[in-house]
């Protein structure tokens, strides 16, 4: 696997992995009828970072990485991970999560934080707990699942210094 900033030419293999995710809406809190033009403009804006993690030319999984916060909070960095469905455990969301952790140090961040880890999404949460990021807190109801109805959101910290 190998991972590189992404290109305009990307589009539309992010649009895929970006697409099968949201219409699932499970994960994330946009609209999970969201379109396309809006949800590209939303992952590969000009404040973010984008990534995507590919494998003999196809594209596997994406990531952005941007600041959490400005100001005093500019220090910690918020990423956000994808991975087509038909790549899920094959270590595509770990790869990725360790190659944002190495861009977020060169880039000077102290800290990596994840806003809204929904509950239900436990194989992220159990992967996340492995690569050193703790639940710093818990949303009660804050996500409507379309299937769980409402579930905590958890709120996941690491320091990376």
């Amino acid at each position: 696997m190998h991972i590189r900033p992404a290109t305009e030419s990307d589009a539309d293999a992010i649009w895929s992995i970006l697409e099968s995710v949201l219409r699932a809406g499970e994960t994330y809190t946009l609209a999970p009828d969201i379109p396309r033009e809006a949800a590209l403009a939303y992952w590969m804006s000009a404040e973010k970072q984008t990534f995507v993690c590919e494998d003999d030319g196809r594209i596997l999984g994406t990531y952005y990485l941007k600041a959490n916060q400005d100001g005093g909070g500019a220090h910690v960095c918020n990423c956000g991970y994808m991975t087509s469905p038909q790549a899920r455990g094959r270590g595509v969301a770990g790869s990725m999560c360790e190659h944002s952790q190495e861009i977020a140090r060169q880039a000077g961040f102290r800290a990596m934080q994840f806003n809204f880890v929904v509950s239900t999404n436990e194989g992220a949460i159990r992967l996340w707990k492995k690569l050193g990021y703790e639940i710093a807190g818990r949303l009660p109801g804050a996500f409507l699942h379309p299937r769980e109805g409402y579930v905590d959101a958890c709120i996941m910290y690491k320091t990376l210094v």
